[in-house]
């Protein structure tokens, strides 16, 4: 737990210092659990993040830009109305607790001025985004806590705020040392000091607590006998007092293996001198930014992208039981001719059958060997009724086969496509992406169809764009519909047309720029993107398809992305993305 106490006095000192007497210009909600306030300062405008995501919650200022849903959501006008055109008059932290509270003064509808602020708990799970007017009360926030979620404290419009209960814990800001020794001195002697002072002190995360024993013994796991209490002691009331006091020394710890952030502190971590980078910034906000950056990004797209993964997965599992169920049907279709001899078998000998038989053995004449056969029959039918019967189970046996061939081939271009739907997920980069892909899907009536006016404001993306090393441009699809624009609207009938042999993926165009001979190198380039941009990403030898976009005609009332063509050789490649990619957006 990087994001401790420690860090929010750090991040409540530097928002103090830097947006108090500032305008709230700007108020966007991107999430349902996400504030962005957009400020005017001296120095241009700043973003300040508020989330109350349950596994990323934080505040700090950003640079990163997000989309906005086009219809903001309630609590995110309630702010507007009442916060827009505000004054930001003070930010503090609560009893060094993960608690910041923003104090705005404004004029309300009669032209009094009056104080309404904005409280984030950063709590995990329990995180949320509080507006409270001058009186405390709750005006909105951004999860509803009820009795059914807290006996304890409820959070809803119209009751009174409270913080969270005391915890039975020393303030790193006004503690006793005598008292602390005391207790330290009290405990087993086997007790691990970072483990007390993690329990000891308000805000201490696991994180600042290693810290301060190594700090003070060069080594993380220390128990309490193994020390002096005493100078411990001593020590731990200097670091708290360099906090306090705003000494910080905002920290990323970066992994030597994969280049990703381990953890950030506004204090510099030592601890991991041996297996990570330090990185140090003047600005906690720039650290938290760069250390949540790409998590909280993956995160809100696996969020956006679970209901259509799910839904998607669904349904090819329906067309996987389909296909299995009408295979069953086919194959036992396949022994139909049997019913008509047994038809013809019992019209030719029935002269000598009467009603009441249970069988009839007859000579099989359409046999090369005149072989015997036992012919079943109905008795409370006659044998003209039991012919006609054989007859009508052969043309049910022909007619169930002409059904299962075609509801097989009906399910396998279905599954096919909702497999080059998820491929497309996979590859998506950003919401806008994640809503093309949704409109594909209603246009194809899987989901619900959004409202034409919504549908208007919506962006739209562009395919992705490469470079190959012998200068021609490359570009690839990024879902089924831009495919379909790619190859069908976009590329020249000259163009060079890439897709992997019976494997879901992107439609890939290399630029021919009016006809020019395209060196083998390229198309090698080319098709190694097909590839990695495909369902056999992961693969090591991919067969990619290649042909001129006049070869390539999609059928009437193909789905999208789904084509025909011809006049094609195939070349075998190893799944790999050109870098740069230049110009996407």
């Amino acid at each position: 737990m990087s994001f401790d106490g420690f860090v929010t006095h750090c991040v409540a000192n530097e928002l103090n210092n830097t947006l108090t007497g500032c305008k709230i210009d700007k108020i966007h909600q991107p999430e349902r659990d996400e504030i962005v306030l957009q400020i005017r300062t001296q120095n241009g405008i700043k973003k300040l993040l508020l989330s109350a995501s349950a596994s990323h919650p934080r505040i700090h200022l950003t640079d990163i830009s997000k989309e906005n849903p086009i219809s903001p959501p309630m609590l995110c006008m309630l702010m507007r109305k009442h916060l827009q055109g505000n004054k930001i008059i003070g930010i503090s932290q609560y009893d060094f607790d993960r608690i910041i509270r923003i104090d705005t003064e404004g004029r309300n509808d009669l032209g009094d001025i009056c104080v309404k602020s904005i409280i984030i708990e950063i709590m995990g799970r329990h995180s949320n985004i509080i507006l409270v007017d001058e009186n405390n009360k709750i005006m909105d926030c951004a999860k509803h806590v009820d009795f059914t979620v807290s006996a304890v404290r409820q959070v809803l419009p119209g009751l009174f705020y409270n913080f969270p209960p005391m915890q039975n814990k020393y303030s790193p800001e006004n503690f006793h040392i005598l008292d602390v020794l005391n207790a330290l001195d009290k405990s087993p002697e086997d007790t691990p000091l970072d483990k007390f002072l993690l329990n000891s002190f308000v805000g201490m995360s696991p994180l600042i607590a290693r810290e301060i024993v190594y700090g003070y013994a060069g080594n993380t796991k220390v128990i309490r006998s193994e020390v002096n209490t005493a100078s411990f002691l001593t020590y731990v009331e200097q670091f708290l007092k360099n906090i306090s006091d705003g000494n910080y020394h905002p920290s990323l710890i970066i992994n030597h293996a994969d280049g990703k952030p381990i953890a950030f502190s506004c204090v510099e971590l030592k601890q991991y001198e041996n297996c990570g980078r330090i990185e140090n910034h003047f600005s906690i906000s720039h650290i938290i930014d760069l250390f949540y950056e790409k998590k909280a990004q993956k995160e809100n797209m696996n969020q956006r992208m679970s209901v259509l993964l799910k839904l998607i997965n669904n349904n090819i599992d329906r067309c996987t039981k389909k296909i299995t169920l009408h295979k069953e049907n086919l194959e036992k279709s396949k022994n139909r001719d049997v019913y008509k001899i047994f038809g013809d078998l019992i019209t030719a000998n029935i002269y000598r059958m009467n009603i009441g038989d249970r069988e009839l053995i007859a000579e099989n004449y359409f046999s090369e060997n005149l072989e015997t056969v036992k012919i079943p029959l109905k008795e409370d039918i006659s044998p003209s009724q039991n012919a006609q019967r054989y007859y009508k189970l052969y043309s049910k046996a022909k007619i169930t086969e002409k059904y299962a061939v075609d509801e097989i081939t009906k399910a396998e271009n279905e599954k096919y496509y909702l497999e080059s739907v998820l491929e497309s997920l996979e590859i998506a980069e950003n919401p806008t992406e994640l809503a093309e892909i949704r409109n594909e899907l209603a246009d194809e009536g899987y989901v619900p169809q959004i409202s034409s006016k919504l549908k208007k404001y919506q962006k739209k993306t562009t395919p992705y764009r490469f470079i190959s090393s012998n200068g021609f441009e490359i570009l690839v699809g990024r879902n089924n519909k831009q495919n379909d624009e790619l190859t069908i609207k976009m590329a020249y009938s000259t163009d060079i047309w890439l897709h992997t042999k019976f494997i879901p993926g992107s439609h890939t165009i290399i630029r021919t720029q009016g006809g020019c001979e395209v060196p083998d190198k390229t198309i090698i380039e080319a098709a190694q993107l097909a590839a990695y941009y495909s369902k056999a990403k992961n693969s090591s030898k991919v067969p990619v398809d290649y042909t001129t976009v006049k070869n390539v005609k999609k059928p009437n009332g193909a789905k999208p992305g789904m084509v025909i063509y011809d006049h094609y050789n195939t070349i075998y490649v190893e799944p790999t993305l050109i870098e740069p990619k230049p110009d996407n957006q």
